[in-house]
């Protein structure tokens, strides 16, 4: 049975109603093929007159919504030979980060992306996306193999942000998150970077940093979570819904500012509706990012990236 966000709360009951009367007619004790037509083309139109009009605060709730598309579905669906690689050489392995090599439209490509999971078990394995200093480590390992072996980079990035339990500072979180961010940096071959629902602060940026950032429509990126913000600077949690507005975390603001450099458009309703589409929309945007950096030789394609972030809030 589908859930539904509090806002969309008036499609669920249109479809509520729809099933209703498809057991009725299974029943085949009344005709009610034309009652079922209107009410999913009302459910169909009011569904699309909420998402053309969401608040930050909803778009919060969309990026979060645990039936959305993560990082193993887009794998799953847009690469091929794909081979896992585990830990970080150094502590042990993270499963909140996942990361290997593949292809993707029949080319060699690195791919490291943070897996929240979609069940209880898998949530638990891995960390609810929010990686550990080794998950880091094990990003930078991969990426230094992707730039020594000329194979170009793609991050898909969802984490509300890194593990900040005492296990993550006595192992050096943020030296761990400094070093991802500079081997993104550094990186000879293009890579390119993807906002597939949260992209939280410091956790996001250490896979973000690329030549191209791609953000799905409906996602959101920021330094810090707006229930974070709104208790720093109100002490009152119950604000997180001004904070998010006042952050311009949504897309199209990020856009604006230049921070991001494409919106994936998402099927009506999210991306949670419709998967396959979504991740069909976000494997040619990933196509056309890389087809935009081919033939550029590693300093430029090191100087493009430097030269887009030293870029970022100058125009405004």
């Amino acid at each position: 049975m589908r859930s539904y966000l509090d806002f969309e709360k008036p499609v669920g009951e249109l479809e509520q109603k729809v099933e209703e009367l498809r057991a009725m007619q299974a029943s085949g004790d009344v005709s009610v093929a034309d009652e079922i037509a209107r009410l999913e083309a009302k459910a169909a139109q009011t569904l699309a007159e909420l998402y053309e009009n969401l608040s930050p605060w909803q778009k919060t709730q969309v990026a979060r919504w645990p039936t959305r598309p993560h990082c193993l579905d887009y794998i799953a669906q847009l690469l091929t030979d794909f081979t896992p690689f585990s830990g970080d050489r150094k502590f042990g392995d993270d499963e909140a980060v996942v990361g290997g090599f593949g292809r993707f439209q029949g080319e060699s490509i690195c791919v490291i992306g943070q897996e929240k999971g979609s069940s209880t078990e898998s949530r638990l394995k891995h960390n609810f996306g929010m990686a550990r200093p080794e998950g880091y480590r094990k990003a930078v390992r991969l990426m230094e193999m992707a730039d020594r072996f000329n194979i170009p980079v793609l991050a898909l990035v969802d984490t509300a942000g890194a593990y900040p339990g005492i296990v993550s500072e006595e192992r050096g979180q943020a030296e761990a998150i400094a070093r991802s961010t500079e081997a993104c940096l550094t990186l000879g071959v293009p890579n390119v970077a993807v906002i597939l629902g949260e992209g939280g602060s410091g956790g996001a940026i250490a896979l973000a940093t690329a030549n191209r950032v791609l953000m799905l429509q409906h996602a959101i990126y920021s330094v810090i979570s707006p229930e974070g913000a709104a208790s720093i600077l109100w002490h009152d949690t119950t604000k997180a819904q001004e904070a998010a507005t006042n952050m311009k975390i949504t897309a199209d603001d990020l856009l604006r500012f230049g921070v991001i450099d494409e919106i994936v458009p998402e099927p009506v309703g999210g991306a949670h509706r419709d998967p396959a589409a979504a991740i069909a929309a976000t494997g040619a945007a990933i196509s056309n990012a890389f087809m935009e950096l081919a033939g550029l030789d590693r300093e430029a394609v090191r100087k493009q990236r430097r030269q887009k972030f030293l870029n970022i809030g100058r125009s405004l």
